[in-house]
């Protein structure tokens, strides 16, 4: 059938041309606004060539055509419908503004923002993601011979490309999100954040670290300098603006980042690092478990914190004393829940571009990546990234109980199979198991709005 001629099918199956109000489309979808729902003849329109579903939902039919397919379709719906179609003006505006209403929580709002700085850079966490999972596999096959290779430098170099940056681009999002006028200061601040010139400034007695705080720390920042912007703008003289107010803004901003989340993102980061030492590797297994189950849990929060940091020298510690480290293992299936909670939301989601992402995101979850799906899928929806965080306590807990030991660090996910001490290499895998299934479980009993709009 020609796209004139599934057109005329679909206005048929929907009870007719006099029961269109307005006809639109996204970017897989053609949403039809109907008069009367009951005249849809729903078995047939599934069954009718090039659809691939039907769904009703938020007052409109959307039949499912794909990308590139759905501009064809509708461009033809819309020209047999004619003049007829204008009439729908004012329900696409209701519509809209109904939906508006219903989402305008402030929940929702800060979820819609911090999905907005990060959606940008999904593309990238993706490519990169799996440039630095095949480096990372080629190099615990090949030895550490291959790890000084010119290849292997440069697949390093390009796999870290955003991550490299990431508090930069971070905070030029960030910027723009929360209304800022100079946008390129939510960089600067991330930048200096990250600088490695921080670790040679003394501050109190104690040696700045660059990157304490990760990420939060700089939206956190960049939230701060948007308000003093704001605030200045309305103060400062239209004539003295442009000097001003930039360098207020920078001065302040930068001051309270050093010398208030750089100082107690320390301390607490220190502290969290001396009690995981004590209960992980306890020989007390009750007292492992449990911990266990809270560092599987609260690893990504942390990991978001920048906190994590605090942890490298105990995995260092451990392999040298012990001849591997059991911290390593526990803390990888936060990633691995991830990867059972966007399986659930892909086979439950509506939305297209959402599935989309999530597919994109799965093959370099299961290698050890979870940037695309943590940001890209359960962090923005909200109740999958705590089922994914309890599910990595399960599997956490799983990890401890059979004391799974890494030998070295730098792998994660299915690769660091090749990694584990004492043979227990079945045991990680039913433990990676364990942290898939809790992910997806507990995503299905907790649930998500599903973004179909």
């Amino acid at each position: 059938m020609s796209d004139k001629q599934i057109a005329q099918k679909l206005i048929e199956l929907v009870g007719g041309k006099e029961n269109i109000i307005s006809a639109q489309n996204c970017m897989t979808r053609c949403r039809l606004e109907l008069k009367d729902y009951s005249k849809v003849k729903v078995d047939e329109l599934k069954k009718a060539e090039s659809v691939l579903g039907v769904v009703q939902a938020e007052g409109q039919l959307q039949v499912i055509y794909g990308p590139g397919k759905v501009n064809k379709v509708t461009t033809e719906v819309k020209a047999l419908l004619g003049n007829s179609i204008a009439l729908g003006d004012e329900a696409i505006k209701a519509t809209k503004e109904r939906l508006n209403a219903k989402n305008d929580t402030k929940v929702k709002n800060a979820l819609k923002k911090l999905g907005s700085i990060f959606i940008p850079l999904i593309p990238l966490f993706v490519s990169c993601g799996l440039v630095l999972a095949v480096n990372n596999i080629a190099g615990v096959y090949f030895g550490d011979a291959y790890k000084l290779t010119t290849a292997a430098q440069i697949i390093g170099l390009i796999g870290n490309g955003v991550f490299a940056i990431l508090p930069v681009l971070v905070g030029v999002n960030a910027a723009k999100e929360f209304g800022s006028q100079m946008p390129m200061m939510g960089g600067v601040l991330g930048g200096i954040l990250s600088s490695q010139a921080l670790s040679g400034i003394v501050l109190f007695g104690n040696e700045l670290t660059p990157g304490r705080g990760g990420i939060i720390s700089v939206i956190l920042v960049v939230l701060l300098a948007c308000f003093i912007e704001k605030s200045l703008r309305k103060v400062v003289p239209d004539v003295l603006d442009l000097f001003v107010t930039p360098l207020l803004t920078l001065t302040i901003s930068a001051l309270v980042a050093l010398l208030i989340l750089q100082p107690v993102g320390g301390f607490i980061s220190d502290s969290i690092g001396v009690i995981v030492a004590q209960t992980v590797a306890s020989d007390n297994m009750i007292v492992s478990v449990i911990s266990g189950t809270i560092s599987g849990a609260l690893f990504l929060p942390l990991v978001m914190t920048g906190m994590h940091q605090a942890l490298t020298p105990i995995h260092a510690d451990l392999i040298a004393n012990v001849g591997y480290t059991v911290l390593l293992p526990i803390l990888a299936t936060a990633g691995m829940a991830q990867v059972g909670a966007t399986i659930a939301v892909y086979r439950k989601t509506k939305n297209e571009r959402l599935k989309k992402t999530a597919k994109n995101g799965l093959v370099p979850g299961f290698l050890g990546i979870g940037e695309p799906l943590i940001y890209g899928v359960t962090l923005p929806l909200g109740k999958p990234f705590v089922a994914a965080c309890l599910g990595a306590g399960v599997g956490g807990a799983v990890m401890a109980f059979f004391k799974v030991g890494a030998v070295a660090m730098g792998v994660s996910g299915l690769p660091l199979a090749l990694l584990i001490a004492d043979g227990k290499m079945l045991v990680f895998l039913a433990g990676v198991l364990a942290s898939y299934a809790a992910g997806y479980l507990f995503t299905e009993l907790i649930g998500f709005d599903d973004p179909v709009d």
